[in-house]
């Protein structure tokens, strides 16, 4: 089992332990680690490697949002790099209390790539077609990410589960 990490956090997988299975052929994703775990099968795929499961905890799904967003995202980050990551993390928790996590350092080039990653749908349906497993996990009160835009487009190649009443690290009331 490897799991891939969020956007400037390290061990947030303690958030999702109930549904990280020990199992050597999976590979997790939260949020911009999500891309991680998804370049990292295609690799190991690419490298006749096995891997059954892609597992995604709320995948960074930006691709539905306007230059003028990513703008913003990009200036208030060069603007004041420890202000943006604290409102990030909070916005990650809301509407719930935020909960104590650990951070790692981030740069400008990891977030364009959270912020401007694009899905390729035809990549994973060869994926899917070639046998591996994806499931994605999403919450209905997360406002990071577009979940109406991932909840469909995901549906299209993936189990979808929708917990409706779940912020970003699906954490609920």
């Amino acid at each position: 089992m490897q799991f891939y990490s969020g956007f400037s956090l390290k061990n947030d997988e303690v958030f999702f332990e109930k549904l990280i299975k020990e199992d050597i052929f999976s590979i997790y994703g939260f949020s911009y680690g999500a891309i991680k775990a998804y370049l990292h099968v295609k690799k190991n795929l690419q490298e006749g490697k096995r891997v059954d499961k892609l597992i995604l905890f709320s995948p960074a799904f930006f691709q539905t949002k306007d230059k003028k967003f990513k703008r913003l995202q990009y200036m208030a980050y060069k603007k004041n790099k420890e202000q943006y990551l604290q409102n990030f993390i909070h916005s990650c928790f809301s509407p719930y209390p935020v909960k104590e996590i650990k951070y790692k350092s981030s740069s400008m080039e990891e977030l364009e790539e959270l912020l401007e990653y694009i899905w390729d749908m035809n990549e994973l349906k060869s994926l899917r077609e070639k046998g591996l497993k994806i499931e994605v996990y999403l919450g209905g009160q997360d406002s990071i990410i577009d979940v109406d835009g991932a909840y469909s487009f995901f549906t299209q190649v993936a189990d979808v589960t929708l917990f409706k009443e779940a912020n970003h690290f699906l954490q609920g009331a």
